[in-house]
C-alpha cells in the first residue's frame, strides 16, 4: 500500500496527537507522508504561529488540520490565515478525514480537505447498546 504521498497539508495538534493521527494514516493508506505534524508541546503561542507559517510556506501547502476548534493550534492557524487568505483552516480533525484526505488523489488540496471533512463528521457515531432486559 506504500504509494508515496506529496505532503500536502500540515497536522497541528496537542502533545503527540498530530504524529499518532498521521501515524494511523500511514498504518492504514501507506500515504502519511501527505501530511506534517507539528506538535505545540512546549511552545509559546507566537512559536506555534512561527511553526505553522514556516511549515506552510516552506512547503508551499494550502491546508491547515487542527484538533481543537478553538485550541492554540487553531488560533495560531487561523492568525497565518490572516496573513495568506487562501489558507484553509480545517479544526476537530480525526482520522476519517485525514484518510479521506489522504487517498484524495488528483483533487486539488482545498477541495479535498472540503470533501474530506464531511467524511469526518459522518465518522462520529455513538453507539448505544440495546436495552438489557
Amino acid at each position: 500500500m506504500s504509494d508515496v504521498s506529496p505532503v500536502r497539508a500540515v497536522v497541528a495538534a496537542h502533545g503527540d496527537v498530530a504524529a499518532g493521527l498521521v501515524s494511523g494514516v500511514e498504518a492504514i493508506s501507506g500515504r502519511g507522508s501527505a501530511f506534517i505534524a507539528l506538535s505545540n508541546r512546549g511552545l509559546a503561542p507566537a512559536d506555534i504561529e512561527r511553526a505553522i507559517r514556516e511549515t506552510v510556506e516552506g512547503a508551499a501547502l494550502e491546508v491547515v488540520f487542527t484538533d481543537l476548534p478553538m485550541g492554540s493550534c487553531a488560533i495560531a492557524a487561523r492568525k497565518v490565515q490572516r496573513l495568506r487568505p487562501s489558507l484553509l483552516v480545517v479544526t476537530g480533525v480525526n482520522l476519517a478525514t485525514l484518510l479521506d484526505f489522504a487517498m484524495a488523489d488528483g483533487v486539488p488540496p482545498r477541495e479535498a480537505a472540503e470533501r474530506a471533512v464531511q467524511r469526518g463528521k459522518d465518522a462520529l457515531a455513538a453507539i448505544i447498546p440495546p436495552h438489557a432486559g
